[in-house]
């Protein structure tokens, strides 16, 4: 059985899930979302009849603060942390991290994400691909996809996958939309991992921003035209010469006015924002261009 936990961020209902599946070795948790939504897990928890201490096992698809920002506090009561090679590091030493994300954030970081400590070494299991993890009578196998970042893991249980960002965002019945925060988005590698997806046996994708996706094939295609619409205005504007403070509001805007040819309106148009701000996606894409440029020696 798997069940969605809603964390409500900001308070908006399906901007970020955790996911709960049951086994004989007690609850798995998928995700913990960041901190300051820590008492809507344990809510969550509670309503399901367990307590913070019951859950034993955490698979983080990647280590943004809105997807593992709250783990350490499952890590203090004694849950071992499974997440990719490329993010063990940070957990374990979170202060580069916080203080990276604090110099972006400024005084909105404890609002948005709470705080962040660091987890002990022998507490993260570093994931390997294609490994297979036997928790009880679960089994759940690591794909590593990388493109969102190159420390994403989507989780595949039975013919379920939990994807992280790697599989986009979408609220409820508006488009999915592809989350492009520095540093390191990589189309190349998003696509490659779109495909790994695509080719996998699952026949269900649980998004953490938001919920379950039945028709694969048409959502992974159209996060694969959003993806490539989204990376050739960035780099038409880029080039042009506009500064990424330029880009930002007309970017904003563009992605706005496509929610609404797409029917979605209030408070849907927000939840978008609050789960894919728009202006990261301005900062992660003209970085993803810049580099391409510096590799081609431009």
């Amino acid at each position: 059985m798997i069940y969605v936990l809603d964390l409500h961020f900001l308070n908006y209902e399906h901007a970020i899930a955790s996911f709960l599946i049951e086994s004989s070795a007690g609850p798995i948790l998928i995700e913990t979302g960041p901190y300051s939504t820590h008492e809507s897990l344990v809510k969550a928890l509670a309503d399901l009849g367990y307590e913070l201490k019951d859950i034993k096992h955490v698979l983080l698809t990647h280590i943004h603060f809105d997807h593992a920002g709250g783990a350490w506090a499952l890590a203090e009561q004694g849950a071992t942390i499974y997440v990719h090679p490329f993010g063990a590091r940070h957990l374990a030493a979170p202060n580069k991290l916080y203080e990276s994300a604090r110099m972006i954030y400024g005084e909105e970081m404890e609002r948005l994400w709470g705080d962040m400590r660091a987890i002990p070494t022998k507490q993260i299991h570093e994931t390997l691909h294609n490994e297979t993890l036997e928790i009880g009578n679960v089994s759940i196998k690591a794909l590593h996809t990388p493109g969102h970042a190159k420390h994403h893991i989507a989780w595949l249980f039975n013919e379920t996958l939990f994807t992280g960002d790697v599989a986009g965002v979408k609220i409820d019945n508006g488009p999915v939309l592809p989350p492009c925060p520095p540093p390191d988005i990589n189309i190349e590698e998003w696509i490659t991992s779109i495909d790994l997806i695509e080719q996998s046996p699952a026949k269900s994708l649980y998004l953490t921003h938001y919920g379950c996706i039945t028709e694969i094939g048409i959502h992974l295609q159209a996060l694969k035209a959003m993806l490539e619409d989204w990376s050739a205005w960035i780099r038409a504007n880029y080039q042009s010469g506009q500064s990424i403070e330029e880009m930002t509001p007309k970017f904003k805007k563009y992605t706005r006015d496509q929610l609404i040819a797409k029917g979605v309106t209030e408070p849907g148009l927000s939840r978008y924002e609050a789960a894919n701000p728009s202006w990261m996606s301005v900062s992660g894409l003209v970085r993803y261009w810049k580099k391409k440029e510096q590799a081609a020696g431009v």
